[in-house]
Protein backbone atom coordinates (compact mmCIF):
# COMPACT_ATOMS: atom_id res chain seq x y z
CA UNK A 1 0.00 0.00 0.00
CA UNK A 2 1.25 3.48 -0.84
CA UNK A 3 2.20 5.65 2.12
CA UNK A 4 2.77 9.36 2.71
CA UNK A 5 5.50 10.05 5.29
CA UNK A 6 4.93 6.57 6.61
CA UNK A 7 1.17 7.13 6.93
CA UNK A 8 -1.80 5.76 5.01
CA UNK A 9 -3.00 8.31 2.41
CA UNK A 10 -6.63 9.32 2.95
CA UNK A 11 -9.28 11.58 1.43
CA UNK A 12 -12.04 13.36 3.33
CA UNK A 13 -15.58 14.09 2.19
CA UNK A 14 -17.29 17.13 3.72
CA UNK A 15 -20.93 18.11 3.26
CA UNK A 16 -22.68 21.03 4.94
CA UNK A 17 -26.46 20.58 4.83
CA UNK A 18 -27.68 22.75 7.72
CA UNK A 19 -26.63 25.84 9.63
CA UNK A 20 -25.91 23.77 12.75
CA UNK A 21 -22.34 24.19 13.98
CA UNK A 22 -22.10 20.42 14.24
CA UNK A 23 -22.05 20.12 10.45
CA UNK A 24 -19.80 23.07 9.59
CA UNK A 25 -16.81 22.30 7.39
CA UNK A 26 -14.46 23.36 10.17
CA UNK A 27 -16.02 20.99 12.69
CA UNK A 28 -16.00 18.05 10.28
CA UNK A 29 -12.38 18.78 9.32
CA UNK A 30 -11.34 18.91 13.00
CA UNK A 31 -12.89 15.51 13.70
CA UNK A 32 -11.24 14.06 10.62
CA UNK A 33 -7.87 15.54 11.65
CA UNK A 34 -8.06 13.96 15.10
CA UNK A 35 -9.05 10.64 13.53
CA UNK A 36 -6.20 10.65 11.00
CA UNK A 37 -3.68 11.48 13.70
CA UNK A 38 -4.90 8.68 15.95
CA UNK A 39 -4.96 6.08 13.18
CA UNK A 40 -1.74 6.87 11.32
CA UNK A 41 -3.31 8.49 8.26
CA UNK A 42 -2.50 11.54 6.14
CA UNK A 43 -5.28 13.49 4.36
CA UNK A 44 -4.09 14.16 0.81
CA UNK A 45 -7.36 15.19 -0.87
CA UNK A 46 -10.62 16.88 0.12
CA UNK A 47 -14.02 16.65 -1.58
CA UNK A 48 -16.81 18.95 -0.41
CA UNK A 49 -20.41 19.90 -1.14
CA UNK A 50 -22.04 23.06 0.18
CA UNK A 51 -25.58 22.61 -1.14
CA UNK A 52 -28.13 20.61 0.81
CA UNK A 53 -30.56 18.10 -0.63
CA UNK A 54 -30.93 14.43 -1.42
CA UNK A 55 -29.55 14.33 -4.95
CA UNK A 56 -26.04 13.33 -5.96
CA UNK A 57 -23.75 16.36 -5.68
CA UNK A 58 -20.64 17.48 -7.55
CA UNK A 59 -18.15 16.70 -4.77
CA UNK A 60 -19.55 13.22 -4.14
CA UNK A 61 -19.80 12.58 -7.86
CA UNK A 62 -16.13 13.50 -8.34
CA UNK A 63 -15.10 11.29 -5.41
CA UNK A 64 -16.93 8.25 -6.82
CA UNK A 65 -15.48 8.91 -10.29
CA UNK A 66 -11.88 9.11 -8.98
CA UNK A 67 -12.31 5.95 -6.92
CA UNK A 68 -13.83 3.85 -9.71
CA UNK A 69 -11.41 5.02 -12.42
CA UNK A 70 -8.34 4.29 -10.26
CA UNK A 71 -7.33 7.96 -10.19
CA UNK A 72 -7.53 8.03 -6.40
CA UNK A 73 -4.15 8.57 -4.73
CA UNK A 74 -5.50 7.37 -1.37
CA UNK A 75 -6.74 4.14 0.18
CA UNK A 76 -9.13 5.47 2.83
CA UNK A 77 -12.05 7.94 2.83
CA UNK A 78 -12.86 9.81 6.05
CA UNK A 79 -16.47 10.91 6.57
CA UNK A 80 -17.83 12.72 9.65
CA UNK A 81 -20.86 10.43 10.14
CA UNK A 82 -23.23 8.18 8.20
CA UNK A 83 -25.64 11.02 7.32
CA UNK A 84 -22.94 12.96 5.42
CA UNK A 85 -23.55 10.87 2.27
CA UNK A 86 -27.02 12.43 2.20
CA UNK A 87 -30.38 12.14 3.91
CA UNK A 88 -31.84 9.83 1.26
CA UNK A 89 -35.40 8.51 1.47
CA UNK A 90 -34.12 5.14 0.28
CA UNK A 91 -31.54 4.09 2.89
CA UNK A 92 -29.91 1.75 0.37
CA UNK A 93 -28.73 4.74 -1.67
CA UNK A 94 -26.15 5.95 0.84
CA UNK A 95 -25.12 2.34 1.42
CA UNK A 96 -24.66 2.01 -2.34
CA UNK A 97 -22.10 4.85 -2.48
CA UNK A 98 -20.14 3.31 0.38
CA UNK A 99 -20.26 -0.07 -1.35
CA UNK A 100 -18.91 1.40 -4.60
CA UNK A 101 -15.90 2.77 -2.71
CA UNK A 102 -15.24 -0.53 -0.92
CA UNK A 103 -15.65 -2.49 -4.17
CA UNK A 104 -12.86 -0.39 -5.68
CA UNK A 105 -10.55 -1.14 -2.76
CA UNK A 106 -11.04 2.13 -0.84
CA UNK A 107 -12.23 1.78 2.76
CA UNK A 108 -14.67 4.22 4.39
CA UNK A 109 -14.19 5.38 8.02
CA UNK A 110 -16.81 7.35 10.00
CA UNK A 111 -14.83 9.59 12.33
CA UNK A 112 -17.60 10.77 14.69
CA UNK A 113 -19.49 7.49 15.04
CA UNK A 114 -19.25 5.26 18.11
CA UNK A 115 -18.62 2.09 16.09
CA UNK A 116 -15.90 0.79 13.81
CA UNK A 117 -16.93 0.40 10.19
CA UNK A 118 -15.63 -3.17 9.98
CA UNK A 119 -18.59 -4.76 8.11
CA UNK A 120 -19.50 -6.67 11.27
CA UNK A 121 -23.04 -7.29 12.50
CA UNK A 122 -23.14 -4.38 14.94
CA UNK A 123 -21.67 -1.82 12.54
CA UNK A 124 -24.12 -2.90 9.81
CA UNK A 125 -27.02 -2.63 12.27
CA UNK A 126 -25.96 0.81 13.52
CA UNK A 127 -25.48 2.11 9.97
CA UNK A 128 -28.96 0.93 8.94
CA UNK A 129 -30.49 2.68 11.95
CA UNK A 130 -28.52 5.87 11.27
CA UNK A 131 -29.55 5.90 7.60
CA UNK A 132 -33.21 5.40 8.52
CA UNK A 133 -32.98 8.25 11.04
CA UNK A 134 -31.41 10.53 8.39
CA UNK A 135 -34.19 9.76 5.89
CA UNK A 136 -36.89 10.31 8.52
CA UNK A 137 -35.30 13.61 9.52
CA UNK A 138 -35.47 14.73 5.89
CA UNK A 139 -39.16 13.80 5.63
CA UNK A 140 -40.06 15.55 8.89
CA UNK A 141 -38.09 18.65 7.93
CA UNK A 142 -39.89 18.82 4.57
CA UNK A 143 -43.29 18.65 6.29
CA UNK A 144 -42.33 21.34 8.81
CA UNK A 145 -41.01 23.66 6.09
CA UNK A 146 -44.19 23.24 4.04
CA UNK A 147 -46.39 23.96 7.07
CA UNK A 148 -44.41 27.12 7.75
CA UNK A 149 -44.70 28.23 4.13
CA UNK A 150 -48.48 27.69 4.15
CA UNK A 151 -48.82 29.82 7.29
CA UNK A 152 -46.83 32.68 5.75
CA UNK A 153 -48.74 32.50 2.46
CA UNK A 154 -52.04 32.80 4.31
CA UNK A 155 -50.62 35.91 5.97
CA UNK A 156 -50.10 37.38 2.50
CA UNK A 157 -46.35 36.95 2.06
CA UNK A 158 -44.69 35.94 -1.22
CA UNK A 159 -42.82 32.68 -0.77
CA UNK A 160 -40.51 31.97 -3.68
CA UNK A 161 -39.79 32.60 -7.33
CA UNK A 162 -39.48 35.72 -9.43
CA UNK A 163 -42.08 38.46 -9.14
CA UNK A 164 -43.14 38.31 -12.79
CA UNK A 165 -43.68 41.03 -15.39
CA UNK A 166 -45.36 44.16 -14.01
CA UNK A 167 -44.61 43.27 -10.38
CA UNK A 168 -41.69 43.72 -7.99
CA UNK A 169 -40.64 42.07 -4.73
CA UNK A 170 -40.90 44.41 -1.75
CA UNK A 171 -38.88 43.60 1.38
CA UNK A 172 -40.73 44.31 4.65
CA UNK A 173 -39.91 43.77 8.31
CA UNK A 174 -41.97 41.72 10.75
CA UNK A 175 -44.37 44.67 11.20
CA UNK A 176 -44.82 45.01 7.39
CA UNK A 177 -42.88 48.26 7.23
CA UNK A 178 -41.29 48.64 3.74
CA UNK A 179 -37.50 48.28 3.61
CA UNK A 180 -36.87 48.49 -0.14
CA UNK A 181 -37.25 46.62 -3.42
CA UNK A 182 -35.26 43.47 -4.09
CA UNK A 183 -33.35 43.20 -7.36
CA UNK A 184 -33.71 40.05 -9.51
CA UNK A 185 -32.02 37.05 -7.81
CA UNK A 186 -31.43 39.13 -4.67
CA UNK A 187 -32.49 37.47 -1.40
CA UNK A 188 -33.32 38.79 2.03
CA UNK A 189 -30.50 38.88 4.59
CA UNK A 190 -32.50 38.88 7.86
CA UNK A 191 -34.51 35.78 8.72
CA UNK A 192 -37.43 37.69 10.26
CA UNK A 193 -37.92 39.84 7.13
CA UNK A 194 -40.67 38.95 4.67
CA UNK A 195 -41.43 39.63 0.98
CA UNK A 196 -44.63 40.91 -0.64
CA UNK A 197 -45.44 41.76 -4.26
CA UNK A 198 -46.12 45.35 -5.33
CA UNK A 199 -46.92 46.90 -8.75
CA UNK A 200 -43.81 47.56 -10.83
CA UNK A 201 -42.96 50.45 -13.18
CA UNK A 202 -45.99 52.27 -14.69
CA UNK A 203 -45.11 51.21 -18.27
CA UNK A 204 -45.14 47.51 -17.28
CA UNK A 205 -48.36 47.94 -15.31
CA UNK A 206 -50.01 49.56 -18.34
CA UNK A 207 -48.93 46.65 -20.57
CA UNK A 208 -50.51 44.15 -18.16
CA UNK A 209 -53.76 46.13 -18.16
CA UNK A 210 -53.68 46.30 -21.98
CA UNK A 211 -53.18 42.53 -22.20
CA UNK A 212 -56.36 41.92 -20.17
CA UNK A 213 -58.34 44.59 -22.00
CA UNK A 214 -57.42 43.42 -25.52
CA UNK A 215 -57.94 39.75 -24.66
CA UNK A 216 -61.42 40.40 -23.27
CA UNK A 217 -62.24 42.47 -26.39
CA UNK A 218 -61.50 39.64 -28.81
CA UNK A 219 -57.73 39.55 -29.35
CA UNK A 220 -56.06 36.14 -29.06
CA UNK A 221 -52.77 35.53 -27.25
CA UNK A 222 -50.67 35.31 -30.43
CA UNK A 223 -51.95 38.66 -31.66
CA UNK A 224 -51.28 40.26 -28.27
CA UNK A 225 -47.72 38.86 -28.23
CA UNK A 226 -47.06 40.25 -31.73
CA UNK A 227 -48.49 43.65 -30.69
CA UNK A 228 -46.11 43.86 -27.71
CA UNK A 229 -43.11 42.73 -29.77
CA UNK A 230 -43.78 45.32 -32.48
CA UNK A 231 -43.65 48.00 -29.80
CA UNK A 232 -40.19 46.75 -28.78
CA UNK A 233 -41.17 46.07 -25.17
CA UNK A 234 -38.98 43.35 -23.59
CA UNK A 235 -40.37 40.78 -21.18
CA UNK A 236 -39.09 40.38 -17.64
CA UNK A 237 -36.51 37.86 -18.96
CA UNK A 238 -35.46 40.16 -21.83
CA UNK A 239 -36.74 37.66 -24.42
CA UNK A 240 -39.49 38.15 -27.05
CA UNK A 241 -43.09 37.73 -26.00
CA UNK A 242 -44.83 34.44 -26.83
CA UNK A 243 -48.33 32.99 -26.50
CA UNK A 244 -47.27 31.12 -23.37
CA UNK A 245 -45.90 34.25 -21.71
CA UNK A 246 -49.14 36.14 -22.38
CA UNK A 247 -51.13 33.17 -21.08
CA UNK A 248 -49.09 33.21 -17.87
CA UNK A 249 -50.15 36.80 -17.18
CA UNK A 250 -53.79 36.12 -18.05
CA UNK A 251 -54.07 33.09 -15.75
CA UNK A 252 -52.01 34.09 -12.69
CA UNK A 253 -54.14 35.41 -9.83
CA UNK A 254 -51.30 37.48 -8.39
CA UNK A 255 -52.19 40.22 -10.88
CA UNK A 256 -55.56 40.52 -9.14
CA UNK A 257 -53.90 40.72 -5.70
CA UNK A 258 -54.30 37.05 -4.69
CA UNK A 259 -51.39 35.11 -3.26
CA UNK A 260 -51.41 31.51 -4.58
CA UNK A 261 -49.07 28.74 -3.41
CA UNK A 262 -48.65 24.97 -3.96
CA UNK A 263 -49.85 24.93 -7.56
CA UNK A 264 -46.88 22.69 -8.21
CA UNK A 265 -45.08 20.44 -5.75
CA UNK A 266 -42.52 17.65 -5.59
CA UNK A 267 -41.92 15.08 -2.90
CA UNK A 268 -38.34 14.36 -1.89
CA UNK A 269 -36.50 12.65 -4.74
CA UNK A 270 -39.51 12.81 -7.12
CA UNK A 271 -40.43 14.92 -10.12
CA UNK A 272 -42.62 17.98 -9.73
CA UNK A 273 -46.34 17.54 -10.38
CA UNK A 274 -49.18 20.02 -10.89
CA UNK A 275 -51.68 19.95 -8.04
CA UNK A 276 -55.47 20.25 -8.52
CA UNK A 277 -56.94 23.68 -7.59
CA UNK A 278 -58.47 22.33 -4.37
CA UNK A 279 -54.93 21.78 -3.00
CA UNK A 280 -53.78 25.33 -3.75
CA UNK A 281 -53.15 27.66 -0.83
CA UNK A 282 -54.74 31.05 -1.53
CA UNK A 283 -54.92 34.43 0.20
CA UNK A 284 -57.12 37.02 -1.48
CA UNK A 285 -56.25 40.68 -1.10
CA UNK A 286 -52.63 39.91 -0.22
CA UNK A 287 -51.12 42.38 -2.71
CA UNK A 288 -52.09 45.64 -4.40
CA UNK A 289 -53.87 44.43 -7.57
CA UNK A 290 -53.03 45.54 -11.10
CA UNK A 291 -56.41 44.39 -12.44
CA UNK A 292 -59.61 43.97 -10.46
CA UNK A 293 -61.09 40.61 -9.49
CA UNK A 294 -63.95 41.28 -11.90
CA UNK A 295 -61.59 41.84 -14.85
CA UNK A 296 -59.59 38.72 -13.95
CA UNK A 297 -62.77 36.61 -13.73
CA UNK A 298 -63.95 37.96 -17.09
CA UNK A 299 -60.64 36.99 -18.69
CA UNK A 300 -60.98 33.44 -17.33
CA UNK A 301 -64.53 33.16 -18.70
CA UNK A 302 -63.31 34.37 -22.09
CA UNK A 303 -60.51 31.84 -22.06
CA UNK A 304 -62.83 28.93 -21.21
CA UNK A 305 -65.21 29.93 -23.99
CA UNK A 306 -62.37 29.99 -26.53
CA UNK A 307 -61.02 26.63 -25.33
CA UNK A 308 -64.19 24.85 -26.47
CA UNK A 309 -63.05 21.71 -28.28
CA UNK A 310 -63.39 22.02 -32.05
CA UNK A 311 -64.41 19.04 -34.20
CA UNK A 312 -62.00 17.43 -36.67
CA UNK A 313 -63.90 19.01 -39.55
CA UNK A 314 -63.62 22.48 -37.97
CA UNK A 315 -59.87 22.09 -37.41
CA UNK A 316 -59.30 20.95 -40.99
CA UNK A 317 -61.50 23.73 -42.34
CA UNK A 318 -59.38 26.36 -40.54
CA UNK A 319 -56.18 24.70 -41.80
CA UNK A 320 -57.52 24.68 -45.39
CA UNK A 321 -58.45 28.37 -45.14
CA UNK A 322 -54.93 29.17 -43.95
CA UNK A 323 -53.45 27.24 -46.90
CA UNK A 324 -55.65 29.14 -49.37
CA UNK A 325 -54.65 32.44 -47.77
CA UNK A 326 -50.86 31.84 -47.61
CA UNK A 327 -50.37 29.51 -50.59
CA UNK A 328 -48.39 27.00 -48.51
CA UNK A 329 -48.20 25.47 -45.04
CA UNK A 330 -45.49 24.84 -42.49
CA UNK A 331 -45.19 24.53 -38.73
CA UNK A 332 -43.92 28.12 -38.62
CA UNK A 333 -46.96 29.40 -40.56
CA UNK A 334 -49.40 27.43 -38.40
CA UNK A 335 -47.84 28.67 -35.14
CA UNK A 336 -47.91 32.27 -36.36
CA UNK A 337 -51.54 32.28 -37.51
CA UNK A 338 -53.75 33.96 -34.90
CA UNK A 339 -57.05 32.50 -36.11
CA UNK A 340 -56.28 28.75 -35.86
CA UNK A 341 -55.10 26.50 -32.99
CA UNK A 342 -51.41 25.85 -32.47
CA UNK A 343 -49.60 22.98 -34.18
CA UNK A 344 -49.72 20.77 -31.06
CA UNK A 345 -53.51 20.61 -31.34
CA UNK A 346 -53.21 19.13 -34.83
CA UNK A 347 -50.46 16.73 -33.73
CA UNK A 348 -52.55 15.49 -30.80
CA UNK A 349 -55.68 15.14 -32.94
CA UNK A 350 -54.25 13.73 -36.20
CA UNK A 351 -50.90 12.21 -35.19
CA UNK A 352 -48.77 14.78 -37.04
CA UNK A 353 -49.02 18.01 -38.99
CA UNK A 354 -48.13 16.21 -42.22
CA UNK A 355 -51.04 13.83 -41.72
CA UNK A 356 -53.37 16.81 -41.23
CA UNK A 357 -51.92 18.34 -44.40
CA UNK A 358 -52.71 15.15 -46.32
CA UNK A 359 -56.33 15.20 -45.13
CA UNK A 360 -56.88 18.61 -46.77
CA UNK A 361 -54.91 17.69 -49.91
CA UNK A 362 -51.76 19.71 -49.23
CA UNK A 363 -48.48 17.92 -50.05
CA UNK A 364 -45.20 19.49 -48.83
CA UNK A 365 -42.42 19.47 -51.41
CA UNK A 366 -40.06 17.45 -49.18
CA UNK A 367 -42.69 15.18 -47.69
CA UNK A 368 -41.41 11.59 -47.30
CA UNK A 369 -44.43 9.38 -47.93
CA UNK A 370 -42.39 6.20 -47.56
CA UNK A 371 -41.18 7.26 -44.11
CA UNK A 372 -44.70 7.98 -42.85
CA UNK A 373 -46.29 4.89 -44.38
CA UNK A 374 -43.53 2.68 -42.95
CA UNK A 375 -44.07 4.18 -39.50
CA UNK A 376 -47.82 3.67 -39.81
CA UNK A 377 -47.37 -0.02 -40.66
CA UNK A 378 -44.88 -0.43 -37.80
CA UNK A 379 -47.33 1.22 -35.38
CA UNK A 380 -49.97 -1.32 -36.40
CA UNK A 381 -47.56 -4.21 -35.82
CA UNK A 382 -46.09 -2.90 -32.55
CA UNK A 383 -48.76 -4.16 -30.07
CA UNK A 384 -48.86 -7.65 -31.57
CA UNK A 385 -45.07 -8.08 -31.64
CA UNK A 386 -44.67 -6.79 -28.08
CA UNK A 387 -47.45 -9.09 -26.83
CA UNK A 388 -45.75 -12.03 -28.57
CA UNK A 389 -42.41 -11.21 -26.94
CA UNK A 390 -44.11 -10.95 -23.54
CA UNK A 391 -45.82 -14.32 -24.14
CA UNK A 392 -42.50 -16.01 -24.96
CA UNK A 393 -40.95 -14.64 -21.76
CA UNK A 394 -43.93 -15.68 -19.64
CA UNK A 395 -43.82 -19.18 -21.11
CA UNK A 396 -40.30 -19.44 -19.65
CA UNK A 397 -41.47 -18.37 -16.20
CA UNK A 398 -40.76 -14.63 -16.29
CA UNK A 399 -43.18 -11.93 -15.17
CA UNK A 400 -43.68 -9.12 -17.70
CA UNK A 401 -45.43 -5.75 -17.39
CA UNK A 402 -46.11 -3.92 -20.66
CA UNK A 403 -46.10 -0.13 -20.69
CA UNK A 404 -48.26 1.85 -23.11
CA UNK A 405 -46.71 1.77 -26.61
CA UNK A 406 -45.87 4.85 -28.64
CA UNK A 407 -48.77 6.17 -30.70
CA UNK A 408 -47.40 9.00 -32.87
CA UNK A 409 -46.13 8.83 -36.44
CA UNK A 410 -43.60 11.61 -35.79
CA UNK A 411 -41.26 9.36 -33.76
CA UNK A 412 -38.35 7.62 -35.49
CA UNK A 413 -39.55 4.08 -34.73
CA UNK A 414 -42.40 2.71 -32.57
CA UNK A 415 -41.29 1.35 -29.20
CA UNK A 416 -42.66 -0.17 -26.00
CA UNK A 417 -41.01 -0.76 -22.61
CA UNK A 418 -41.25 -4.16 -20.90
CA UNK A 419 -40.62 -4.48 -17.16
CA UNK A 420 -39.28 -8.02 -16.65
CA UNK A 421 -39.39 -9.79 -13.27
CA UNK A 422 -39.61 -6.37 -11.66
CA UNK A 423 -35.82 -6.21 -12.03
CA UNK A 424 -34.89 -4.70 -15.38
CA UNK A 425 -36.48 -2.90 -18.31
CA UNK A 426 -36.25 -3.84 -21.98
CA UNK A 427 -37.14 -1.25 -24.63
CA UNK A 428 -38.63 -3.09 -27.62
CA UNK A 429 -38.06 -0.92 -30.71
CA UNK A 430 -39.54 -1.72 -34.12
CA UNK A 431 -37.27 -0.63 -36.97
CA UNK A 432 -39.02 -0.56 -40.38
CA UNK A 433 -36.91 -0.93 -43.52
CA UNK A 434 -36.30 2.27 -45.50
CA UNK A 435 -34.84 2.77 -48.97
CA UNK A 436 -31.41 4.35 -49.13
CA UNK A 437 -31.82 7.59 -51.07
CA UNK A 438 -28.77 7.24 -53.34
CA UNK A 439 -28.73 3.43 -53.64
CA UNK A 440 -31.88 1.97 -55.26
CA UNK A 441 -32.71 -1.48 -53.98
CA UNK A 442 -30.69 -0.99 -50.78
CA UNK A 443 -32.31 -0.66 -47.36
CA UNK A 444 -31.37 0.72 -43.97
CA UNK A 445 -32.87 0.59 -40.46
CA UNK A 446 -32.52 3.73 -38.29
CA UNK A 447 -32.72 3.71 -34.49
CA UNK A 448 -32.24 6.64 -32.09
CA UNK A 449 -30.64 6.22 -28.66
CA UNK A 450 -33.32 8.47 -27.08
CA UNK A 451 -35.82 5.63 -27.54
CA UNK A 452 -34.12 3.35 -25.01
CA UNK A 453 -33.06 5.94 -22.42
CA UNK A 454 -33.95 4.68 -18.98
CA UNK A 455 -34.06 1.04 -20.13
CA UNK A 456 -31.44 -1.59 -19.29
CA UNK A 457 -31.63 -3.44 -22.62
CA UNK A 458 -32.64 -2.27 -26.09
CA UNK A 459 -34.28 -4.98 -28.20
CA UNK A 460 -34.39 -3.76 -31.81
CA UNK A 461 -36.82 -5.74 -33.98
CA UNK A 462 -35.88 -5.30 -37.62
CA UNK A 463 -38.75 -5.66 -40.07
CA UNK A 464 -38.41 -6.93 -43.62
CA UNK A 465 -38.94 -4.56 -46.57
CA UNK A 466 -42.67 -4.04 -46.76
CA UNK A 467 -42.77 -4.49 -42.96
CA UNK A 468 -44.70 -7.73 -43.16
CA UNK A 469 -42.61 -9.92 -40.87
CA UNK A 470 -39.65 -9.92 -38.47
CA UNK A 471 -36.19 -10.09 -40.06
CA UNK A 472 -34.01 -10.45 -36.94
CA UNK A 473 -33.27 -9.01 -33.49
CA UNK A 474 -30.51 -6.83 -32.05
CA UNK A 475 -30.10 -6.90 -28.25
CA UNK A 476 -28.02 -3.88 -27.20
CA UNK A 477 -27.06 -3.49 -23.52
CA UNK A 478 -27.50 0.22 -22.81
CA UNK A 479 -24.24 0.24 -20.85
CA UNK A 480 -22.38 -0.11 -24.14
CA UNK A 481 -20.98 3.16 -25.64
CA UNK A 482 -23.39 3.25 -28.59
CA UNK A 483 -23.83 6.26 -30.93
CA UNK A 484 -26.90 8.49 -30.67
CA UNK A 485 -28.09 7.30 -34.10
CA UNK A 486 -27.58 3.74 -35.32
CA UNK A 487 -28.01 2.99 -39.03
CA UNK A 488 -28.15 -0.75 -39.64
CA UNK A 489 -27.62 -2.12 -43.15
CA UNK A 490 -28.14 -5.54 -44.65
CA UNK A 491 -24.55 -6.31 -43.65
CA UNK A 492 -22.92 -4.47 -40.74
CA UNK A 493 -19.64 -4.20 -38.91
CA UNK A 494 -18.87 -6.73 -36.19
CA UNK A 495 -19.30 -3.96 -33.60
CA UNK A 496 -23.05 -4.08 -34.35
CA UNK A 497 -23.57 -7.63 -35.59
CA UNK A 498 -22.13 -9.11 -32.40
CA UNK A 499 -25.49 -8.14 -30.88
CA UNK A 500 -27.55 -9.66 -33.75
CA UNK A 501 -29.70 -12.77 -33.15
CA UNK A 502 -32.25 -14.71 -35.17
CA UNK A 503 -34.38 -15.42 -32.08
CA UNK A 504 -35.11 -13.91 -28.68
CA UNK A 505 -32.99 -16.49 -26.84
CA UNK A 506 -30.59 -13.88 -25.30
CA UNK A 507 -33.48 -11.93 -23.76
CA UNK A 508 -35.09 -15.15 -22.54
CA UNK A 509 -31.80 -16.20 -20.92
CA UNK A 510 -31.54 -12.86 -19.12
CA UNK A 511 -35.07 -13.23 -17.75
CA UNK A 512 -34.46 -16.66 -16.23
CA UNK A 513 -33.70 -17.05 -12.53
CA UNK A 514 -30.91 -19.49 -11.71
CA UNK A 515 -30.71 -21.46 -8.47
CA UNK A 516 -27.85 -20.61 -6.14
CA UNK A 517 -26.29 -23.50 -4.24
CA UNK A 518 -26.35 -27.22 -4.74
CA UNK A 519 -30.03 -28.00 -4.14
CA UNK A 520 -32.20 -28.65 -7.20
Amino acid sequence: MLTVNGRTPAAQYLRRSTEHQQYSFENQSDWNAHYEEAHGMEIVRTYSDVESGVNLRDGLEKLIEDVETSRADYRVILVYDVSRWGRFQDIDESAYYEYRCKRSGVAVHYCAEQFDNDSGFLSSLFKSIKRSMAGEYSRELSAKVFAGQVRLVRLGFHMCGASGYGLRRQLVDRDRNPKGLLAPREAKSIQSDRIILVPGPPDEVNVVKEIYSRYINGWDMARIARWINTRGLPSDTRTPWTNKRVQGILTNEKYSGTNVFNRQSAKVGCKAVYNPPERWVRCEGAFTPIVSREVFAQAQSTRLARCKKATDAELLSKLRALWQRTGTLSSHIVEGAPDIPCGKVYVDRFGSLTHAYALIGFIPKKYNFEYTSANRRALELCPGICNDIARQLRDKGASVDIESPSTHLRIESPFTNLRINGEFTAAVILAPARHKTKKPGKYQWIIRAKQWRGADVAVVVRLTPGDLEILDYYCFPTTEPLPETIKLLSRNDLAFDVFRFDTLDPLIQMSRHSRVGGSQ
